[in-house]
């Protein structure tokens, strides 16, 4: 635990290196891929969240793809397609760009929803189909979409289905006056990325990945984050509650945070600081709550700061 704890605190400091004041940030993504799940970035743009993919990937020392999202995109764009090889008059699978360990899908909502449904599939299932045959994604897998939530036109909203299939949802947020003047600095010559050094030997994301699924979890504290859970679907704001998908999502990134703070055990403040960037997402919240302004955010924020914490 001592090496991997080190390990993670090197590969935490380098990625918040690079976006500097958004540690919690830096730490939630982190908590996702250590928990094998995707990330969704809802945020303006310009406040770093390519370059926070790229200090990710390349601090892991592991392959990444960008691809920008667009209405004419199709499926076949980011999975890839069966091409004729003119010498042997065969069709051959040419590999799509989602055949990398790190995917920044830029700008997600803005392609057609066939396209969001190919990606998320494949997201879910770890594995591509064309004309009937399967091709594996290499291991790690993990996505970081973006989506601007101020710029509706010509979007097409994930729905809650899709929504679900990301583990967390985040927004890296404006920086301070104080971290701005540091990044114009800092960036004035040289571009912080040049000096990133992989921080995982080959496999080492995997081998963590196993890793946090062996953090202890007590019955108390897993008690704790199923009474989260369903009071999500007893509140009255609340149309569509967390689902046993959700929980299960709530339960891995408490032990992927645990593994990340150098911890063999979960802690009820792992859930109740994740439960926010887990959760919130995947609430449908009725008319009512919706025509008043209220946010997923907010009623899950309520639940926590009202529920015992167990001892």
């Amino acid at each position: 635990m001592d090496k991997r704890a080190s390990t993670l605190a090197d590969l935490r400091a380098q990625v918040g290196g690079v976006l500097r004041g958004k540690a919690e940030v830096v730490d939630q993504v982190l908590v996702a891929a250590l928990a094998g799940g995707h990330v969704l970035l809802e945020d303006v743009p310009g406040v770093g969240k390519t370059t926070l993919a790229k200090a990710f990937a390349r601090s892991l020392g592991v392959s990444f793809a960008r691809v920008q999202f667009t209405p004419d995109l199709l499926p076949s764009d980011i999975l890839g397609s069966l091409v004729l090889d003119r010498d042997s008059g065969t069709f051959a699978f040419r590999k799509g760009p989602i055949f990398t360990h790190v995917l920044l899908a830029d700008e997600i909502n803005r392609a057609s929803p066939r396209t969001q449904s190919a990606l998320l599939e494949a997201m879910s299932e770890g594995h591509v189909t064309v004309d009937g045959e399967t091709h594996p994604l290499p291991p790690p897998f993990v996505v970081l979409a973006t989506q601007n939530p101020s710029d509706h036109h010509g979007t097409y909203p994930l729905p809650e289905a899709q929504l679900d299939r990301f583990l967390v949802r985040l927004s890296i947020g404006y920086p301070s006056h104080a971290e701005t003047l540091e990044l114009l600095f800092a960036r004035a010559t040289v571009d912080p990325l040049d000096a990133l050094a992989p921080r995982l030997p080959e496999g080492g994301l995997v081998e963590l990945q196993r890793a946090a699924r062996e953090i202890r979890v007590d019955r108390a504290v897993a008690s704790y984050l199923v009474s989260l859970v369903e009071r999500t679907r007893a509140h009255p704001d609340v149309e569509l509650g967390v689902s046993p998908r959700g929980a299960l999502g709530l339960f891995r990134a408490s032990q992927a945070r645990a593994l990340l703070l150098g911890r063999g055990f979960v802690a009820p403040d792992d859930v109740a600081s994740l439960a926010v960037p887990v959760l919130a997402h995947r609430l449908l919240l009725g008319p009512e709550a919706k025509y008043a302004g209220r946010r997923g955010e907010g009623v899950i924020r309520a639940i926590v700061e009202s529920e015992p914490v167990p001892a």
